[in-house]
């Protein structure tokens, strides 16, 4: 199981970032679907990883999502 960060950008497209395998993302114009493309990244991440005797980073487990207002731009 890996954590998935999922967030609409300026826009309106939704970007799903995989923090614990650097570099794996992706995009969507539905969440749905950003969830279905990340999944398929997350695979051919590790099949990369594992084909080429890479380490496969473990998942840390824990997370803590936190929305924070701001007027900043």
């Amino acid at each position: 199981m890996r954590q998935v960060v999922l967030y609409q950008d300026e826009d309106g497209v939704w970007i799903a970032e995989v923090p614990s395998l650097p570099g794996c993302h992706s995009a969507g114009e539905t969440r749905d679907e950003a969830m279905d493309n990340v999944f398929d990244a997350i695979t051919v991440w590790v099949e990369h990883a594992r084909a080429h005797q890479l380490t496969v980073p473990a998942e840390p487990g824990t997370a803590e999502i936190r929305q924070i207002e701001s007027d900043a731009a």
